[in-house]
């Protein structure tokens, strides 16, 4: 028996953000590997589906990708349908070619589900568009992270000469990210937006400059967050931030009610 697996991309976080396509495949499914922060309801798609997490968090123990790959082809020889669940879209820093080799290489039949990834959700957060006319013609999308034994990451410098950086994975390394793109010549001046579980109900948002990058990114919590820098975010510089509206909201209405 030779099932097919699906690389699905389960969107920024809210369930409601999943393609047609993806909840089709989801409630087919017999066994899904889903990452860390799949929303419970997106899971609950899959309803007759055994769930395995395989999840990758900064900092915490993490599932090999050696392993995913073998476990992804093991039940492709058991299972009809499996389901890769990946965060986002599959095809931007989710470690899809390595697990696509992989399946080509055993002879899998491989499907890739496109979603939407947390550089739309959080542009649609702020109503900011990664593009505009005569300010933001480029955009860049990259990461900090380097893996151990890579090669050389460039991404200093792409982020340097775009109109319009998206930076996953680099809220936990903003002082880096501050040090690195200065050293590219981006003035410690231009805007910067720091977006905290964008597509969620209470997204947070924290406007800054990449020279202040460091102290914004302390008031983050633990949920996943994109740095966004560019001179499209202007306006948000100096407004309160999501969370301290949201904090201000929640005392004013704790005091209404006492009085």
């Amino acid at each position: 028996m030779s099932g097919a697996v699906y690389l699905v991309g389960a969107g920024p976080g809210a369930p409601d953000l999943l393609t047609l396509r993806a909840a089709n495949v989801l409630a087919r499914a017999d066994i899904v590997f889903h990452d860390a922060l799949v929303h419970p309801d997106t899971l609950a798609l899959a309803e007759r589906a055994i769930k395995v997490a395989v999840g990758k968090r900064s900092g915490k123990h993490s599932t090999a990708q050696r392993f995913i790959n073998k476990q992804l082809i093991d039940a492709a020889h058991k299972y009809t349908t499996v389901v890769r669940l990946k965060g986002g879209d599959p095809m931007l820093f989710g470690r899809a070619q390595e697990e696509i080799d992989a399946l080509t290489a055993a002879g899998i039949t491989l499907e890739i589900v496109p979603g939407v990834s947390a550089a739309f959700a959080a542009s649609a957060d702020l109503q900011v568009s990664l593009t505009r006319r005569a300010l933001a013609r480029s955009v860049v999308f990259a990461t900090p992270r380097e893996a151990a034994g890579s090669r050389e990451n460039t991404w200093a410098k792409a982020a340097a000469a775009a109109d319009t950086a998206v930076l996953y994975m680099a809220a936990g390394e903003a002082q880096a990210v501050r040090t690195a793109l200065i050293a590219k010549g981006v003035p410690s001046s231009r805007p910067a937006v720091i977006v905290e579980n964008a597509s969620s109900a209470t997204p947070s948002v924290f406007a800054t400059t990449v020279g202040e990058l460091p102290a914004a990114a302390q008031r983050v919590g633990a949920g996943p967050a994109l740095v966004m820098v560019g001179e499209i975010y202007a306006q948000h510089h100096a407004q309160p931030n999501t969370r301290e509206l949201q904090a201000l909201a929640a005392l004013a209405a704790v005091s209404a009610a006492t009085s």
